[in-house]
C-alpha cells in the first residue's frame, strides 16, 4: 500500500470521526451544515453521514425547516446504540453508573460494599452488577465495557493496581480483576476518573487540574481530551506534595504531605465521619467548625497555588469535599489562594466541580466511550 493510499485512509478515518464527535455535540444537524461548519464538501459530508447510519450511529429524525430551499434531512447520533458501565470501587463502597455514548448518566447507585481483597468480593460485584443492568433493561450486546475506577496507582503498561493504601491492595493485575465480569474491563485511578468525566463535554481544548480532596488526595492533568500519565504512572499525585517541612505523619511513612492536611476525613471526623454534617455546621456558624475549615483552606491554598504557579491553569475542586462544599466555601479557598498568588489575574483559577455524585464512576465510563468513538 503506497503512502499516498495510507494519508488518504487516514484523512477519511479522521474525517468520520470529527463529524460524529460534530453531531455529539450540536444534538440534530443537516448535511449542508456539516459541510459548511466543518469546511469539507457537501459530498464527503453526506457519504460519511450515510456511512454512519449504516452502522446504527446516526439516526434521521425528519426534516429541518426550510431556509428557502430543498428541507435538509435533521440527523443525530443514536447515542442509545453504545452503552458503557462505569465502576468506582472505594473502601466501603462501590458506585455503578450506566452512560451511553453522549455521556448522559442513565442510572446511578452507589451501595455499602467494604472492600475485601478475595475473589468473593469481585464475584459479588460482578453479580450486583448484572442486577444493575436487570434493573436498567440494558441490552448487553450494547455494552462496549466496564471502566473501573481505583483509588491507587494503575500502571496501564504493566496492567497492574500497583499500590492502594486504603484498599491495602499491591501489585493486583488486571486480570484478576477482569476475570469476574462478562464485558471487556479498562481501569483508571479515581482522580483520573474524576477529570475525564470533567473534562468529557469540552471542546477540546480544555487544560485544567483536577483536584480530588477524598479520604485520600490526589489529583490529575487533564489536556484536551488526554490525561497526563506521567513516566511511573504517578502524574498529579499531589497528595503527598510537601506543604510543612518535617509536618504531621502521612500514610506513606513521611512527615508534612498535602495528605496529612487536606484529607476529607480531617473534615468529617469533627461531625461524626458525616462531611455533608460538616459543612452544614459551618453554615450554621459552628465556632470550632469554622476553625477547623479555616486551618484546613490555608493548607490547601498552600497546595493550590503551587500547582497553579507550575501549571499556569485552572484547578478544579473535586473528590467528597468538592461535591459538599457550595459558593460560600469556593469563595474561602479563592481568596486564600489569591492572596498567595504573586500574578494579577482577573479571574481565580479555583472551580467548582461539575460533577457532585458519581464522578469517579462516570468517568470511567466515559473512558470506554471515548476509546469507542476514537475509533469511528
Amino acid at each position: 500500500m503506497d503512502k499516498k493510499k495510507i494519508t488518504n485512509i487516514e484523512v477519511k478515518k479522521k474525517n468520520r470521526n470529527e463529524v460524529f464527535r460534530y453531531i455529539c455535540k450540536r444534538g440534530t444537524v443537516s448535511n449542508p451544515d456539516i459541510s459548511y461548519n466543518m469546511k469539507i464538501s457537501l459530498p464527503t459530508a453526506t457519504q460519511i453521514t450515510k456511512e454512519l447510519i449504516a452502522e446504527g450511529l446516526l439516526e434521521e429524525m425528519g426534516e429541518l425547516k426550510s431556509t428557502g430551499g430543498r428541507r435538509a434531512k435533521a440527523l443525530s447520533a443514536a447515542v442509545n446504540a453504545r452503552l458503557a458501565v462505569g465502576l468506582d470501587i472505594t473502601k466501603n463502597h462501590i458506585t455503578l453508573v450506566l452512560t451511553n455514548i453522549g455521556g448522559e448518566i442513565l442510572k446511578y447507585e452507589r451501595i455499602c460494599q467494604p472492600y475485601v481483597s478475595e475473589e468473593a468480593y469481585c464475584r459479588k460485584v460482578s453479580e450486583r452488577l448484572e442486577l444493575f443492568l436487570d434493573e436498567c433493561g440494558a441490552d448487553r450486546d450494547k455494552i462496549l465495557g466496564v471502566g473501573i475506577s481505583f483509588p491507587g496507582i494503575i500502571d496501564l503498561e504493566k496492567e497492574l493496581i500497583t499500590y492502594s493504601h486504603i484498599l491495602g491492595v499491591e501489585n493486583l493485575p488486571f486480570a484478576s480483576v477482569c476475570a469476574f465480569f462478562s464485558y471487556p474491563c479498562f481501569f483508571l485511578n479515581d482522580a483520573n476518573a474524576g477529570a475525564y468525566a470533567e473534562g468529557f463535554h469540552g471542546d477540546g481544548e480544555e487544560h485544567f487540574f483536577y483536584l480530588s480532596l477524598s479520604n485520600t488526595v490526589g489529583g490529575a492533568i487533564f489536556d484536551g481530551n488526554e490525561l497526563i500519565q506521567g513516566r511511573n504512572f504517578r502524574c498529579g499525585e499531589v497528595g503527598h506534595m510537601t506543604v510543612v517541612m518535617d509536618g504531621e505523619s502521612c500514610y506513606c511513612g513521611k512527615r508534612g504531605c498535602l495528605d496529612a492536611y487536606c484529607a476529607a476525613w480531617r473534615l468529617s471526623d469533627a461531625a461524626d465521619g458525616k462531611l455533608e454534617q460538616f459543612f452544614s455546621l459551618l453554615e450554621k456558624g459552628d465556632e470550632r467548625a469554622a476553625g477547623i475549615w479555616d486551618s484546613y483552606t490555608d493548607y490547601l491554598a498552600i497546595a493550590v497555588n503551587n500547582i497553579h504557579m507550575v501549571l499556569d491553569c485552572d484547578i478544579i475542586i473535586g473528590g467528597y469535599v468538592g461535591s459538599c462544599m457550595g459558593a460560600s466555601r469556593l469563595r474561602d479557598i479563592r481568596e486564600k489562594v489569591a492572596a498567595r498568588n504573586t500574578f494579577e489575574e482577573k479571574e481565580s483559577c479555583v472551580k467548582a466541580c461539575n460533577y457532585k455524585v458519581a464522578a469517579a464512576a462516570l468517568g470511567a465510563a466515559l473512558k470506554v466511550i471515548e476509546m469507542f468513538v476514537s475509533q469511528i
